[in-house]
C-alpha cells in the first residue's frame, strides 16, 4: 500500500451539519491523532444543536475522542434537515470559522453525501478553505451513498472498539436509530480495514491536493 505522509499536524478543522457527525465519521482518527500529538490544537464547528441536549452530548463526547487536545467547539442553531433554505447563515458561519482557525487539515462531509445538510457544507467547504487539504469523511446511515473513497487512515482494533464504546456512551439520543450500534460502526471499519491492509481503518474522499515526487521542495522553490 502506497502512504504519504502529511508530517507533523499542528492543527485540524473539524466540521459536521449534525452532532455526532464528526465523532461518527472520524472518530477513531481524532484519538489517534489526539493522543500521538499532545496538545494538538482541534477546532470544531457544529451548524446544527446548539441550545438542546445534543449540544451537551456533543462537547463530552468530542473532549472525550481528543484526550490530552487543544480543542475549541463551536456549536450553531442551524435547523436539522433544513440547511439549504439557510444557505446565507451556513456560509457566513464557515466563512468565520475558517477567520478563527489555521488548520494544517480541515475534515467534513464529503460532496455525494446523500442528506441534504451535509452536502451543502461539503460544497461550501472549499470556498472557504481554499488552500487546504480537505478530507471528507463517511457517514454510515439509512440512505446507500456509501462512497468510493481514496484516502484510508489504519485504526489498530482496539481504537475502532473505543470509538464504537464512545458513540454508545455518548449519544444516548441516536441509539433509537436502527442503524446506530457498535456492530455497525465496526463493520464498516473493518471493511475499510480490509482494503487497506490494515485491522480498521476510517476512510477519507480527497476534495484537492497537490503531489510532489522525491525529495521535499526546499523554501527557496
Amino acid at each position: 500500500m502506497i502512504e504519504l505522509c502529511t508530517g507533523r499536524l499542528s492543527e485540524i478543522a473539524v466540521i459536521g451539519a449534525h452532532c455526532d457527525d464528526v465523532a461518527i465519521g472520524m472518530g477513531g482518527t481524532l484519538l489517534s491523532l489526539a493522543r500521538a500529538t499532545p496538545g494538538l490544537r482541534i477546532r470544531a464547528l457544529v451548524l446544527s444543536g446548539a441550545g438542546t441536549e445534543r449540544e451537551d452530548e456533543e462537547r463530552e463526547a468530542l473532549a472525550a475522542f481528543c484526550p490530552n487536545a487543544d480543542l475549541n467547539v463551536t456549536i450553531e442553531s442551524i435547523p436539522d434537515g433544513r440547511a439549504p433554505a439557510h444557505w446565507a447563515s451556513v456560509k457566513q458561519h464557515i466563512n468565520a470559522f475558517r477567520r478563527s482557525c489555521d488548520p494544517d487539515a480541515v475534515f467534513g462531509p464529503h460532496r455525494d453525501d446523500a442528506h441534504q445538510d451535509h452536502r451543502l457544507i461539503a460544497e461550501v467547504l472549499p470556498t472557504e478553505f481554499r488552500d487546504h487539504l480537505i478530507l471528507g469523511f463517511e457517514l454510515l446511515k439509512w440512505e446507500g451513498d456509501t462512497p468510493r473513497p481514496v484516502v484510508f487512515h489504519p485504526l489498530q482494533t482496539a481504537v475502532a472498539r473505543e470509538k464504537a464504546a464512545l458513540l454508545m456512551a455518548h449519544y444516548a439520543s441516536q441509539k433509537e436509530k436502527d442503524w446506530f450500534d457498535p456492530e455497525a460502526f465496526l463493520g464498516l471499519s473493518r471493511l475499510r480495514g480490509v482494503q487497506c491492509r490494515a485491522p480498521h481503518a476510517e476512510a477519507f474522499v480527497v476534495e484537492k491536493l497537490s503531489i510532489h515526487f522525491g525529495a521535499p521542495r526546499s523554501s527557496a522553490e
